[in-house]
């Protein structure tokens, strides 16, 4: 058996505020943003986005968040681990994710 490959992240030049800002939009991403500003979980412990929510649907919130540079989702074992990008964000944009996230 293969091991899958690592998902896509943008570089963090590469990151935009556009994309950065759409991802935040959404009050179910924002309430995961705001989890995992305590830290990395893996993403079966991610309680924003419901326990009743469809697979597909959390994995498409993820995605959207990691293809914006919000977020690192890595592979751990059988599991993803995902980490807010904060240094990363906060070279790009100082204040941003603090202003976002107090709001």
């Amino acid at each position: 058996m293969t091991e899958p490959s690592p998902l896509p992240h943008p570089e963090r030049d590469a990151i935009e505020l556009t994309a950065v800002l759409f991802a935040l939009s959404d009050e179910a991403r924002l309430a995961l943003v705001r989890q995992l500003s305590n830290g990395p979980l893996d993403m079966v412990d991610c309680l924003a986005l419901g326990v009743n929510t469809p697979k597909s649907s959390r994995s498409h919130q993820v995605k959207v968040l990691r293809e914006a540079g919000v977020i690192i989702s890595e592979l751990r074992g059988r599991r993803r681990q995902l980490t807010l990008r904060r240094s990363d964000l906060d070279s790009r944009f100082p204040g941003l994710l603090e202003a976002v996230l107090g709001a």
